[in-house]
């Protein structure tokens, strides 16, 4: 099945290049590109694609242009999945961007859209209802919770913060036994005892699990009193 794109992003050579790259593949099929919030807006209005791939800051306001995208598709359009790049692991947009759920929608650095199977895997992955957030946001989510004194990541031990890790990125508990040479049993034993510590309610559906881990560690705890 071709996955249907709309790329948004207002510089020109990283357009171009992203689009040339993604060109080479069969399976993708670029149907616009654009350079601002309108004409991207209009874009999406016109051609419903699969997957919006939109830099997260661009004309007019260079503000949360990929997170007004983001809004309009969950509204306008559902089923399209949005997949916002960004130069810099930002905690707010990624809390703005999920707040909505985190079905059909990615947050990627934009040091990854030069390797071609990570960003076509993160564009497959929005494309077919998943969640795609960059390993590098996740690690520097976890670090903003660790040097804010968050009383609940200090109850996890390493091996259940690599799985936290794992499933704010989207991982099946499958993906994550692999990836940590883990039993399926023992994976899920190391979820629960997250959930747990971190007073969170566990799901056994992907998404609503991603949202919370994801929610959690977007959320700068208070400071102690």
């Amino acid at each position: 099945m071709t996955v249907r794109i709309v790329f948004a992003e207002d510089n020109f050579l990283i357009r171009e290049g992203v689009r040339r790259l993604l060109a080479g593949r069969p399976e993708l099929e670029i149907l616009a590109t654009c350079s601002d919030l309108p004409e991207a807006l209009a874009a999406i209005d016109v051609h419903r694609p699969d997957v919006v791939l939109a830099d997260i800051r661009m004309p007019p306001t260079f503000t949360d242009e990929g997170i007004q995208i983001a809004t309009w598709c969950r509204a306008r359009h559902p089923s399209a999945g949005v997949l916002l790049l960004s130069q810099y692991s930002e905690p707010g947009y990624v809390k703005l961007l999920l707040e909505q759920g985190t079905e059909r929608r990615g947050y990627l650095l934009k040091e990854r859209v030069a390797d071609l199977e990570q960003l076509s895997d993160a564009i497959d992955a929005v494309a077919h209802g998943g969640t795609a957030i960059d390993p590098k946001v996740v690690e520097a989510l976890v670090r903003g919770r660790s040097s804010a004194t968050d009383h609940g990541l200090a109850q996890l031990t390493p091996r259940e913060r690599q799985v936290l890790g794992a499933i704010a990125q989207g991982r099946t508990n499958a993906a994550i036994a692999a990836e940590l040479v883990l039993s399926r049993h023992a994976v899920e034993k190391h979820i629960n005892s997250v959930f747990s510590k971190l007073g969170l309610t566990s799901d056994e559906r992907n998404h609503p699990r991603v949202r919370a881990a994801l929610l959690y560690l977007a959320e700068r705890p208070a400071p102690p009193s």
